[in-house]
């Protein structure tokens, strides 16, 4: 491993000390070994796909008043003072950008496969039974109601609608989870997503059955 890779570890972990557990430091090891993972079928800049995975969530805009400047100030500054190319930073940079679900619809056509790669690897940690455990990690953190079977999923929101929703967290399946699997840009991407989608649903069925008591 290089040394860029090491000290971004590190400087990833002492970031996010303390961090809500769905985006702390476990979150962005298990997108970087997935990374990692789906980059060996793919002709990529693995060092970008790393730097990349790493600094995707180092100041999510969710828990910074919505500020998607803040991310790419600090790993630009961050980059820097390890001396990384600024072709290496403007590749990274980008990746940070265009990877979340909220941004899909601004996001440029013709992604790089450094993107692609990542952005699958974000969404598949989104999904399957660490997914579940993350969604209603999230849902306590804000103190949303589990469900509600008064209220409906609020499908095709637009991006404003869906940084400011604070529905329940069954929803959260159907407005994001339940969509990623056909979303997936990479062949190892789609196939790793199957799985895990089919588990969600298996898990819905059974919160249903034990919440429909008759």
């Amino acid at each position: 491993m290089n040394n860029l890779i090491d000290n971004t570890i590190q400087f990833v972990k002492e970031k996010l000390e303390g961090a809500e557990a769905g985006h702390d430091w476990f979150h962005i090891e298990r997108v970087w070994k997935l990374s990692k993972k789906i980059a060996e079928k793919e002709e990529c800049n693995v060092e970008v796909v790393e730097l990349s995975a790493l600094l995707h969530d180092i100041a999510d805009p969710k828990f910074h008043n919505g500020d998607e400047t803040l991310a790419l100030k600090i790993s630009r500054e961050f980059l820097e003072s390890q001396n990384a190319s600024e072709d290496v930073i403007e590749q990274v940079l980008f990746v940070i950008k265009n990877i979340s679900f909220k941004n899909r619809g601004e996001a440029p056509k013709n992604l790089p496969i450094e993107l692609k790669i990542v952005q699958d690897a974000d969404r598949i940690d989104a999904i399957g039974a660490i997914g579940i455990g993350r969604t209603f990690n999230f849902g306590g953190f804000k103190n949303n109601p589990m469900y509600d079977p008064n209220i409906k999923p609020s499908l095709n929101m637009s991006k404003e609608e869906y940084k400011k929703s604070n529905g329940t967290t069954i929803n959260h399946f159907y407005e994001k989870l339940l969509l990623l699997k056909d979303l997936m840009n990479t062949s190892e991407g789609k196939e790793i997503a199957e799985e895990r989608h089919d588990f969600m649903l298996k898990f819905l069925d059974q919160f249903y059955k034990e919440w429909n008591v008759d």
